[in-house]
This record gives C-alpha cells, sequence and structure tokens, in this order.
C-alpha cells in the first residue's frame, strides 16, 4: 500500500487514524484524504499533520457522491488502497433526516467501489468501515458475530448495512480484495460534541443537565479509538480478502453507568458544580444492547484492545479540559469559517 485514499479522514475516527498511521505505525506511503467537509468533518484537527508531513498527506475537498471527481482523484494520485470512513453517522440525524444518509452511506460506497472496478488490477486492498448497529438489537446475552443476521433498526444502520452488502458483493463478482470491520461504539480525543461522552463531559464542566436517554439502562460495547486505529490497520495489513471483522472494546457499560463514570472522575478535581441526570424521551428505534465478540481479529490477527474503560475514559476528559478552544470553535462553527476561507 503506497497510496492510500481515505474517506472522511477530517471526522473524529478518520482524524485519530492518519494521525496513527502517520506517526505510530510502519505506513511510509501517502494518505489522500477526502472529505466532503460535513458540519463533522474539520481539517483544522490535522493542520499540523499537514505541516509535518508534506509529502506523505495531501487533503482534497471533496463529496463522495461525485463519481466524476472521484475518479480524477484515483487516477491522479495512483490510489492503490482506500480506507472508507466517509458516513453519516449519527443515529438521531438519520431518524429526522434520512436522505442524505442513503446518498453518502450508500450511492457514495458505491462511486468508490467503481473507481476500484474501473483499475481493478491496481487495488490492493478496499477496507470497509461499518458499525455492530447492522445487526440489530441483543437481548440480555450473547454477542455479535461476523455470522450474525444483519437487522438494521435505524436509517443510518440500514444504510450501512447496505453498503456492506455492495463492499462484499464487489468481491465476489468483480474480485475486488475487500475487507470490512464492524466495530463498536467508539470515544476518545476529537469527537464531536453531540455524541454521549463529550457532551456528558462537556455539560458535566459547564454545570449543565446531563440528557440520558430513557432509563439509561441500554447497553453498548466501548471502544476507545486508539485501540479501533490499530484493529484497523492490523485488518489492512494482515486480513484475508473477503473477509469480515468485528472489533469490540471487551467493556459493556449501561449508558447511565458511563455518565456515573464521567461525574466521579470530574468530582476528583471539583469541576462538577451541581450537575444532575435527566432522563429524556427515548429515540424512537433505540437498540437495547450491542456487544462485540472480536475472537475472530484475535485468533487470526492477533489483535486486542488495550485501553480499559476507566483509563480511555480519563484521557479523554484530560483532552477535552486541554482543549476548550476546539470545543469553543466546533460549537459555535467558527470553524466552518475557517474551512470556507480555506477550502470553497
Amino acid at each position: 500500500m503506497k497510496n492510500i485514499l481515505l474517506t472522511g479522514g477530517s471526522g473524529f475516527i478518520g482524524t485519530c487514524f492518519i494521525r496513527y498511521l502517520l506517526k505510530e505505525s510502519d505506513f511510509t506511503g501517502r494518505i489522500v484524504n477526502v472529505d466532503k467537509l460535513t458540519y463533522a468533518g474539520n481539517p483544522e484537527n490535522l493542520i499540523d499533520i499537514e505541516k509535518d508531513f508534506p509529502e506523505r498527506y495531501v487533503f482534497i475537498k471533496a463529496d463522495i457522491c461525485d463519481a466524476a471527481k472521484m475518479a480524477g482523484i484515483f487516477g491522479k494520485y495512483q490510489i492503490d488502497s482506500v480506507c472508507h470512513f466517509a458516513a453519516e453517522s449519527h443515529v438521531d440525524r438519520s431518524i429526522v433526516k434520512p436522505d442524505a444518509f442513503i446518498q453518502t452511506n450508500i450511492m457514495g460506497t458505491f462511486n468508490l467501489l467503481e473507481c476500484c472496478r474501473s483499475r481493478l488490477k491496481d487495488i490492493v486492498r478496499f477496507h470497509h468501515i461499518s458499525t455492530d448497529e447492522v445487526y440489530g438489537s441483543l437481548g440480555r446475552e450473547g454477542y455479535f458475530t461476523e455470522n450474525t443476521p444483519y437487522k438494521p433498526n435505524s436509517p443510518y444502520s440500514a444504510s450501512k448495512a447496505s453498503s456492506d452488502h455492495l463492499v462484499r458483493a464487489y468481491h465476489k463478482t468483480y474480485g475486488l480484495p475487500m475487507t470490512i470491520s464492524n466495530c463498536s461504539n467508539n470515544y476518545g480525543p476529537y469527537q464531536f460534541p453531540e455524541k454521549l461522552i463529550p457532551l456528558i463531559i462537556l455539560n458535566a464542566l459547564e454545570g449543565k443537565s446531563l440528557p440520558v436517554y430513557g432509563d439509561g439502562l441500554n447497553v453498548r460495547d466501548w471502544l476507545f479509538v486508539r485501540d479501533h486505529c490499530t484493529a484497523i490497520w492490523t485488518i489492512m495489513k494482515n486480513g484475508k480478502n473477503g473477509e469480515t471483522y468485528n472489533v469490540g472494546g471487551n467493556i459493556e457499560m449501561e449508558n447511565i453507568k458511563i455518565v456515573e463514570m464521567i461525574c466521579d472522575i470530574l468530582d476528583e478535581t471539583n469541576r462538577l458544580n451541581d450537575n444532575r441526570i435527566q432522563f429524556v424521551k427515548d429515540r424512537p428505534g433505540h437498540d437495547r444492547r450491542y456487544a462485540i465478540d472480536f475472537t475472530k481479529l484475535n485468533q487470526e490477527l492477533n489483535w486486542s484492545p488495550e485501553a480499559s474503560l476507566e483509563t480511555g475514559i480519563r484521557e479523554t476528559i484530560k483532552w477535552y479540559v486541554d482543549n476548550r478552544r476546539w470545543v469553543e470553535r466546533v460549537r459555535s462553527g467558527e470553524y466552518q469559517t475557517w474551512i470556507k476561507t480555506h477550502y470553497i
């Protein structure tokens, strides 16, 4: 892999993966980061990368739904690998406005696959980042495996399930060298403030109420973003073509307990001021429990997560405390002004 096209690299996980590849991994090639820069995409996250790795990092503002633009990028940069992060990913937004999810997550993926099909002899890996939400919801027991039937329950998860099937079909039909990873809930630095963990951290720091859906007993398997990055690179390098690998943090936790843990850690440093948990109306189709079995990834590729939930949460809290200016620019939309100045 000499020239990786990485889609959606200015978002949370993509940002962390680019930083990992160029600063910590054994990758020596070039990354072409293609991002439409929707509300959650922030190229400011990678300013230092652009300066430190001018020969190995390229940013292009583009929409993966623009087939002609994507074909030109593949040709110009001699793309031989794809790591496909780009997606509309917030479940609540998919309930309100599902059409954007259909366009980006399905049609955008189709365009990338067609670009690869047109230069199939040059492609060594197409890695598709997916989610455990395609499997639906679990009861009190059991785990999602790579053989769990798909049963998506939101427009977001349905669109991701569709893109998974497309990627797999291009392998079976055209011989595209591909892998898929279905991961559990990520958290860590650079996550957009609307997500549960950063939302609770920031609201707690600011003395605001702490909103929790329903009764707070929905269970998620939490994965620290750095562990996700190492898993993706492990799969891209060593995964078997045509295979799917589940990526989990081995940490099941009820949402309410995550909130309580954050409050307890903040209490240690006297940063918590008269905060209170506020249970709010549950969202439609809210899956009760997700839990990932990553035995296949562990046994075949020798990967396992390293961060405990407490160490990961502590590192995440510290990052948001130390980067309040970043938070302010994201919340206010000031970063969008910077984007318009530089990319529009």
